[in-house]
């Protein structure tokens, strides 16, 4: 028949097979139609909201992590760049409040992470002086040691402890980023300049300085791509240095420590 029968009074509906009732609502009767497709509904957003609070997460870990993790380094270089140039302080001096600095920020960062993990106050002091120690050790490490790969020669191997503690700090920062770097010149004398049949430039910083350190390096510029000459000149930049791209003897990267105003 197609219609429903009921009377307004009783509030009742009573569906005839094959009728089509809409928009109609029972007071205290769910249908359960309507309750299936609203779970469904939310059952459907749900996927697609997750990958976009996962997406959401990995960007702010992301920006948060590597500022955190360049930081250290920045403070090692640059931070002793400033106390040499600035503040007058000496080769030695500059590196040890810069090295400190880092070591105390190190243990700060395993401080913070060992309360987040709920550790306790052993672990956090132990923690902390791990940290604080990595940090000596790298500083220790790059005073001394630098890979057969990232020099032209052991000609200029042996040079690199003649060169000024602060260099040889962000020549080890740099290699972290790029392994292939290599440094074809440090120190140099005038006899180098003679048997290149240049002029001897008594004010060069490649000659060994007052304070008996050499203050340039070379680095290679040659079978490289362009974006990463770039890139290396940036990076000095940015931890204090001065860059100059040199032709002279052969295309390459100078790269120098300013003595003190």
């Amino acid at each position: 028949m197609g219609r429903g029968i009921g009377g307004p009074a009783s509030g009742l509906t009573v569906e005839v097979p094959g009728a089509e009732v809409r928009g109609v609502e029972v007071p205290g009767v769910e249908v359960p139609g309507v309750e299936v497709a609203a779970g469904a509904g939310a059952a459907d957003r749900r996927p697609r909201r997750r990958p976009r609070r996962w997406g959401r997460r990995v960007v702010r870990w992301g920006v948060t992590a590597v500022p955190l993790a360049v930081l250290p380094f920045i403070l090692l270089v640059r931070g002793g760049v400033f106390a040499y140039q600035q503040w007058g302080l000496g080769a030695w001096s500059s590196l040890a409040v810069s090295a400190a600095a880092t070591a105390l920020l190190l243990a700060f960062y395993a401080w913070v992470a060992s309360r987040r993990l709920g550790a306790g106050k052993r672990l956090r002091k132990f923690m902390t002086r791990v940290a604080a120690l990595a940090a000596a050790a790298f500083v220790l490490y790059s005073l001394v040691v630098i890979a057969g790969g990232n020099v032209k020669s052991e000609e200029v191997r042996a040079e690199y402890l003649g060169l000024h503690p602060l260099l040889r700090m962000a020549v080890s920062v740099f290699v972290l980023v790029d392994a292939d770097a290599v440094i074809t010149d440090a120190a140099r004398t005038p006899e180098f300049y003679a048997r290149a049949g240049l002029p001897a430039n008594e004010s060069s910083l490649h000659f060994r300085q007052a304070d008996g350190f050499v203050h340039a390096l070379d680095l290679r510029t040659i079978n490289r791509p362009e974006w990463r000459n770039f890139a290396a000149a940036l990076a000095f930049r940015a931890m204090g240095f001065h860059t100059l791209r040199h032709v002279g003897t052969a295309d390459h990267l100078h790269v120098s420590l300013r003595r003190p105003d």
